[in-house]
């Protein structure tokens, strides 16, 4: 995995429209983007994936797309992320093109197990930290269960919820190979500074 920070998006705390922001956050050093807008009927995911491949490709970052596998692959996107109503990543693996990235968000050490498993090449593990966009998933899990989940894989691991810049050492400590951050970043009044801050806190400044 050629990547530490994922953006994951959410364009209803970003200040700016969101195609916008993210270019910002790419000119800073951003390597890597999921499309996560849940809400969106799938033309519209569609239509905001286009831009966002354009701004990602040019550059040469990853463009991946939360859940729906089919607009991934109508954009030529780098991968998929699964969330638990995805199909399975085994399933996922025999209709995507070699070299197609498969993430996987998982909330315990079991799931983190079967997707790795099943062929996933990186995992997404939380809440760890308390944040509002993650409430829906339950509690946070703390730094001791990412620690269990990041030694029983040799996956690589992104800790996800309530990261800041502050936190990441901690969840490098536990094991996570990189973080992945949603309004730490979009939420913030200057993008481009709060992806550098990242980036220096993980080392790939």
């Amino acid at each position: 995995m050629d990547f530490a920070l994922y953006l994951v998006t959410d364009r209803s705390v970003a200040t700016r429209p969101l195609v916008e922001v993210v270019e910002e956050c790419l000119g800073a050093g951003l390597r890597a983007v999921q499309l996560r807008e849940k809400d969106l009927p799938v033309r519209d995911l569609l239509d905001l994936a286009v831009p966002l491949r354009e701004a990602t490709r040019g550059h040469g970052a990853r463009l991946l797309i939360n859940d729906r596998t089919d607009v991934a692959l109508a954009v030529q996107a780098d991968g998929v992320q699964r969330t638990h109503d995805s199909l399975p990543v085994g399933a996922l693996r025999g209709m995507t093109p070699a070299g197609f990235l498969i993430g996987a968000s998982v909330h315990s050490p079991s799931e983190a197990q079967e997707a790795a498993s099943q062929g996933a090449d990186f995992l997404v593990f939380g809440p760890v930290w308390d944040t509002a966009s993650k409430r829906a998933y339950g509690p946070p899990q703390g730094l001791e269960a990412l620690r269990r989940v990041a030694a029983g894989t040799a996956v690589p691991v992104l800790a996800i919820g309530g990261i800041t810049p502050g936190r990441v050492r901690d969840a490098l400590a536990a094991g996570a190979a990189g973080v992945a951050a949603i309004s730490a970043i979009l939420a913030a009044d200057r993008p481009a500074e709060a992806t550098k801050a990242f980036l220096d806190a993980l080392g790939r400044a």
